[in-house]
């Protein structure tokens, strides 16, 4: 039941010592990078997490740092407009349109911090920026504990997160619904068009590899939780979900599932701490690995935190090939184009207005150096 922003605090507070590295429009990473076509479409951003498809040519953003919902369009670079505004710095980190409404879901509450205007582990609707509560995924979580795993001790305090989600994805052809990514949850959970939630998919725990016999917060359990982070739609009515799965490495899944019934046609092992999925139609994959190349510990004088972060691309006949995109979190296609956030974790790290929108290029696309 790890939630995702815990997660990723956790791996980046080691590392948040005194940076002052700016990122530009070259600062595309440490392989060949002349030969890496990644293109800036919008920049200053606080925290920009999930990215999709908006009306027309136009991309939501979720700039999770600044609590708000933009529109970037990306045929003209720094063309930005604020749709939902005042949802609380680091409250929710995923936006999509669903018909004339934006869906956000909103994280696991910070207890250090100040109260937020929204609950947290919801789904809220704006329309015209007004924001209302549509459903309460913490009340499904309390009621049907999906991945069953114990959530109290004996002392009455949560065990680790129970709610906590991280993207979601409008339902193909079922109007007004979502998918949600819930993190803490270990689960993907659809929300109707009513505002009812349900259980679509629970991934296994992951005992294999660096997850072998680890500890979880459950004592009978062992191993790393799966972690559920990114949702996208893919040929022949599939929907593919990345999971963190603990941050271990190589650990990583994108697990294939039947898009009507949510059974397991596949799963895609080897990743690294993916937090989002893309698929072109012909099946090729794009999976974002946000704290590759992250050093343990505190880094050295020469930490470069550009360097951190990938794009692992997997052909339909499963090669592999990596971009060096700055920590990358949401991707999606749009048109023809791969569109991806970059230094969505920057935040984390004291650098602050690192955040990017980026087009990646398949030419940016080599094999592992």
């Amino acid at each position: 039941m790890r939630p995702v922003w815990r997660v990723l605090t956790a791996a980046t507070t080691a590392t948040a010592v005194a940076l002052t590295f700016a990122p530009s429009a070259s600062a595309h990473g440490k392989h060949r990078p002349t030969h890496r076509p990644i293109t800036v479409v919008a920049d200053g951003l606080e925290g920009p997490f999930q990215v999709s498809r908006d009306v027309g040519h136009r991309l939501l953003v979720m700039e999770s740092g600044a609590g708000r919902v933009i529109s970037v369009d990306p045929r003209h670079r720094g063309k930005v407009r604020t749709l939902v505004s005042g949802l609380g710095p680091n409250a929710a980190s995923g936006a999509v349109r669903v018909g004339k409404y934006i869906a956000i879901v909103t994280g696991e509450a910070d207890p250090s911090a100040p109260a937020g205007p929204y609950p947290g582990s919801s789904v809220l609707v704006a329309r015209k920026g007004k924001v209302s509560v549509f459903a309460d995924l913490m009340a499904h979580e309390l009621k049907y504990n999906p991945d069953g795993q114990t959530q109290f001790g004996p002392d009455g305090a949560p065990l680790d997160a129970l709610s906590n989600p991280f993207s979601l994805l409008a339902e193909r052809g079922r109007h007004g619904g979502v998918l949600v990514a819930d993190g803490g949850a270990n689960a993907v959970l659809r929300v109707s068009a009513k505002g009812k939630v349900s259980t679509f998919f629970v991934p296994p725990t992951v005992n294999t590899g660096a997850c072998e016999g680890r500890p979880n917060n459950d004592a009978s359990t062992v191993g790393c939780d799966a972690v559920p982070t990114g949702l996208a739609y893919g040929p022949r009515n599939t929907l593919y979900v990345s999971a963190l799965t603990g941050e271990a490495p190589g650990e990583g899944r994108v697990y294939v599932l039947d898009a009507r019934t949510g059974k397991v046609k596949r799963v895609i092992k080897g990743f690294t701490s993916p937090t989002g999925v893309a698929v072109r139609r012909d099946g090729t994959i794009y999976v974002s690995e946000v704290l590759e190349g992250m050093p343990e510990g505190e880094p050295g004088p020469g930490f470069d935190p550009s360097t951190v972060g990938q794009i692992v691309k997997v052909s339909p006949w499963g090669k592999r090939t990596y971009a060096q995109v700055t920590m990358p979190t949401g991707l999606v296609i749009s048109g023809k184009s791969l569109y991806s956030t970059a230094w969505s974790i920057a935040g984390f790290l004291g650098i602050e207005g690192a955040g990017q929108v980026v087009k990646v290029s398949d030419r940016a696309f080599r094999r592992a150096s």
